[in-house]
């Protein structure tokens, strides 16, 4: 009898010891990095700069899975869906992460409860451009132009539901105005239109396009979303200067399923710290518009969490729907 119970002690304490000592191991085979988009966009650049420096940290080889469709939803549900191991992971952002769950239904995963953020990778702020003729040279006169024209003035958006149009709601419910929502089917079209004076302004991601109907006279950078001025921007105010408390960034990072293990989500979070951190990372993202930044789970997992009530409150105020 107390050879048998002696014999169930060694095996329930070799069972409890076989989860550490895989943990232990990780990675011990490749890991998928799903991009929720089509090749070739900035999320997708991105993640392939990421994908060789990780490799080499983690000893494993990143695979990068192309996983488009419904604005990056099908790819992150299926992330959502995936075993807790570490060896299936999302690289996200606002939309997907944040904003589409708000304005499709039944997306196939709840973007807090389904997922455990492992670290940011890049911050970017939008900027805030007007057409020449807009009588404007900071946001005050954007918001005194707004008011004197009596909810006429237009802006365009890379399209319902996009980060740029809900950051424009957010613009103008803060500033008291109201603005015309004019869509159209992404941002080369939407900058297009403004520079050629379609409609009066755009907040949005920069371009080179952009950059250089600014550096023209064509158009004209009034702010940046972000919090604090951006180094990808200098000189340039941060639109909270004038209306204190806005500030958008658009942010990339990557996710794992929820229930992953802590000691996984740990070696991966310093794995990102350490590739993020190189000098030729860094020179990179800034030619993608975009300012190579890590952070710990929590803090990731902490600006999630606020992003959500934030778009929920503009998306049920402005009634926006996926079309």
């Amino acid at each position: 009898m107390l050879r048998r119970w002696l014999g169930r002690r060694v095996l329930a304490g070799v069972l409890g010891v076989l989860p550490l000592a895989a943990m232990a191991q990780y990675p011990d085979k490749p890991i998928r990095l799903v991009v929720p988009y089509a090749p070739g966009g900035t999320t997708d650049i991105m993640a392939r700069t990421l994908q060789e420096p990780l490799s080499r940290v983690l000893g494993q080889p990143v695979v990068i899975d192309n996983k488009a469709g419904a604005a990056g939803a099908i790819g992150t549900a299926q992330v959502a869906r995936a075993a807790p191991d570490g060896y299936t992971l999302v690289f996200g952002n606002n939309g997907p992460s944040a904003i589409v769950p708000l304005i499709q239904a039944d997306v196939g995963y709840d973007p807090i409860k389904d997922f455990v953020p492992v670290s940011l990778v890049s911050l970017a702020p939008l900027v805030l451009v007007t057409h020449a003729s807009v009588p404007a040279t900071d946001v005050k006169g954007l918001i005194d132009f707004a008011k004197s024209q009596a909810g006429s003035v237009e802006y365009a958006t890379a399209g319902a539901g996009s980060l740029g149009h809900l950051a424009t709601e957010l613009f103008a419910k803060t500033a008291g105005i109201k603005l015309v929502h004019v869509p159209y089917k992404g941002q080369a079209p939407s900058t297009m239109a403004v520079i050629g004076g379609e409609v009066k302004m755009l907040l949005t991601t920069s371009s080179d396009t952009m950059a250089a109907a600014v550096t023209s006279g064509k158009l004209k950078l009034l702010g940046v979303s972000s919090a604090q001025p951006s180094p990808l921007a200098p000189g340039v105010p941060p639109i909270g200067m004038t209306l204190p408390g806005f500030a958008v960034d658009v942010w990339f990072g990557i996710l794992a399923p929820a229930g992953t293990p802590p000691a996984i989500v740990a070696r991966l979070n310093a794995a990102i710290r350490e590739v993020v951190a190189l000098p030729e990372i860094q020179k990179r993202f800034v030619g993608y518009g975009c300012v190579a930044t890590a952070s710990t789970p929590d803090a990731f997992a902490a600006m999630i969490a606020a992003e959500v009530p934030k778009w929920r409150s503009i998306v049920d105020a402005a009634q926006i729907r996926a079309q």
